[in-house]
């Protein structure tokens, strides 16, 4: 249920840490411009960007997942600054990767089948994360607006509020569903290496390297001639570039289509482009009204009509197969009015619904969306498996209280993502009661309502963001002192559309970007939610939540937002000089000031004040946690 949005502020600060944001700034620029770039390898082997790339993959989950060397990031860790960045640009000189460790997962649509994942070695993934920070500006600027899938700043709530604008207000109620067959697996390295070309990348050595990692071996199978490997840090990249093309074929059927006189475009609010003068001028043409919203390989192409949804449903198709050698699978792909049935997209399921009349006497339509059936499936068995978890927590080798924090973030989790559906209450009330009841029949009498907790006086710890935000509702129940979230207590939040201001790599862009760091974010709280520290007490591990939410997860000396594997809760007096884990004796701070803070070598001490660049204010906050733990004054 994660957006990413945690890791893609993270790159963005890594950035900014690493001195490399500049040199970010004028590739996007020099590509807007449609300049061509012949030098990039150069770029890629810079120490900073090498630097940055393995900041970057360090914080990743799959840094500690082995390729077919069986290494990890850790054994890149014992490597000095000299021998990370001189490995990385010898292996750039004559690049040849390793072989990719093929896995298989469950397919997301259908846990039945499943999808290959090629693992790269620790170092070859590095290195495309060295590539990807050089490549993502230059591809950036020439990308489709509405294109959302994988990309910096952008998410499915904002594919799902383009949807509702499409059905909503353009009154597009047919809607084309093409699903591309094994899209990844079956991607062409010669066209995607002259989709590259086209992009501006003129560095033959780098699309040479590039070509080696979609060509690497795969353990066990061999070379592969098509495709794009799932797991790859440079994949998402590359599926993008590919589709592209197909983003703008269909702008230029409608959005993009020349006009012989210039209409006025205005500016909205959230830095998007209104065309409607010049689309109010086209409606009064026979050209066919067209627009398309993608989240990586997966999209829809809205129209007026059901003649011209029937003709973009066949020029797709042999467009895909002309253009990209790509085949639709056809008992997957359909036309579909809008007013009769619903279209699948995201997990959701969606449909037009009439609604009173517009202002011109005509039918108004309004959006009417579901959690859709196979969302739902998998939603109840995987609650009722989390119930088990805190009737038996030691069969998954958790405590009862990692077990309710599990169940919570995967309660909030689905609040947080489905909650854009319009009847996401008719959705989750019905197995709400069916999970309450399993609870229940589960836990027996330890299950107290909020009632039973007031008038036992019995202890609870309730984190602020779940007391603020279910606290009101009479479905909330405590177990062994902790809440545990109400499946049913949810209402509709309307999808947001994208802030068109932001944008990674210009400086008003980031502007807009650190603006929005005023609120906390809660993917790396759902995630201190869902990982307690182990061997620590409770009181410890509720204080680590409540401190977040109080700090507005910021580092409480450098004010630097604390993002996963980079949050560190400090003992203002240590546990070996009597200190406890109560709220006052505890903060928040990120790795680089906790290693500060305890530092007496003073060589380790100039190093990381260097790397924080440290006001006299948050000097002050620092010599004053420095002379808690009784080490001296810097």
């Amino acid at each position: 249920m994660a957006t990413g949005k945690a890791q893609k502020k993270d790159k963005l600060r890594h950035a900014e840490y690493y001195d490399f944001q500049e040199i970010q700034d004028k590739l996007y620029a020099d590509s807007s411009k449609g300049k061509v770039f012949k030098h990039l390898v150069e770029i890629i082997a810079l120490p900073e960007n090498i630097r940055l790339a393995y900041r970057n993959i360090k914080k990743n989950h799959g840094s500690m997942t082995p390729g077919t060397d069986g290494k990890t990031i850790t054994e890149l860790a014992t490597l000095s600054d000299e021998q990370l960045i001189s490995s990385v640009q010898h292996k750039l000189d004559w690049y040849v990767p390793q072989s990719v460790r093929r896995v298989e997962i469950p397919k997301g649509n259908d846990p039945t089948k499943k999808r290959p994942l090629g693992i790269p070695t620790i170092m070859d993934r590095l290195i495309q994360q060295c590539v990807l920070q050089v490549m993502e500006p230059i591809c950036e600027a020439k990308f489709h607006d509405h294109s959302y899938g994988f990309r910096p700043n952008r998410n499915q709530q904002h594919a799902i509020a383009q949807v509702h604008k499409d059905m909503q207000r353009s009154n597009l109620h047919y809607v084309v569903d093409i699903d591309i067959k094994g899209f990844f697996d079956n991607v062409n390295h010669g066209k995607l290496l002259k989709q590259l070309w086209t992009m501006g990348i003129h560095d033959k050595k780098l699309l040479c390297i590039l070509s080696a990692m979609l060509k690497a071996e795969v353990a066990g199978i061999g070379f592969p001639e098509v495709g794009t490997p799932q797991g790859g840090i440079i994949s998402p990249l590359l599926s993008n570039v590919v589709l592209n093309e197909l983003d703008w074929w269909l702008a230029s059927q409608w959005e993009e289509i020349p006009t012989e006189f210039p209409y006025k475009e205005t500016v909205n609010p959230n830095g998007s482009v209104s065309k409607s003068h010049k689309f109010s001028a086209l409606r009064r043409t026979k050209l066919k009204e067209v627009t398309c919203v993608r989240y990586a390989d997966d999209f829809k192409i809205f129209t007026n009509s059901y003649q011209n949804a029937v003709k973009l449903f066949h020029a797709t198709k042999s467009w895909l197969h002309e253009r990209l050698a790509l085949e639709i699978s056809p008992e997957k792909s359909k036309v579909i009015n809008l007013k009769e049935q619903y279209s699948e997209f995201l997990g959701f399921k969606l449909k037009v619904i009439p609604r009173g009349k517009r202002s011109d006497g005509r039918t108004k339509y309004v959006v009417e969306s579901h959690i859709r059936e196979k969302s739902i499936a998998k939603i109840k068995p995987n609650l009722k498996r989390l119930i088990y978890d805190i009737e038996f927590p030691s069969q998954g080798k958790r405590t009862e209280y990692q077990a309710i924090c599990r169940y919570n973030v995967y309660v909030m989790g689905i609040h947080d993502y489905y909650q854009l559906a319009t009847k996401v209450c008719d959705d989750l009330t019905p197995f709400a009661l069916s999970v309450h009841k399993s609870l229940r029949a589960r836990l027996k009498e330890r299950v107290k309502t909020a009632k039973q907790v007031r008038k036992r006086k019995l202890p609870c710890e309730v984190p602020k963001v779940i007391r603020e935000r279910y606290g009101k509702s009479k479905q909330l129940r405590y177990l062994a002192g902790h809440a545990v979230v109400p499946v049913g207590y949810i209402r509709h939040k309307p999808p947001k559309s994208m802030n068109r201001k932001i944008n990674s790599y210009t400086p008003e862009g980031r502007a807009e970007i650190h603006k929005n760091l005023d609120r906390i974010d809660m993917t790396v709280l759902h995630y201190l939610m869902r990982n307690p520290v182990l061997y620590r007490t409770i009181e410890y591990n509720d204080n680590r939540l409540s401190l977040y939410s109080a700090q507005m997860g910021k580092c409480a000396v450098s004010g630097k937002v604390l993002s996963i594997g980079d949050i560190h809760c400090h003992h203002k007096v240590p546990r070996y000089l009597g200190g406890k884990d109560n709220y006052q004796n505890l903060v928040l701070v990120c790795e680089d000031v906790h290693h500060l803070i305890h530092a007496t070598n003073p060589d380790i001490i100039r190093k990381y004040m260097e790397i924080l660049g440290l006001d006299q204010k948050q000097k002050e906050k620092l010599n004053k946690l420095r002379s808690l733990v009784h080490v001296e004054s810097y």
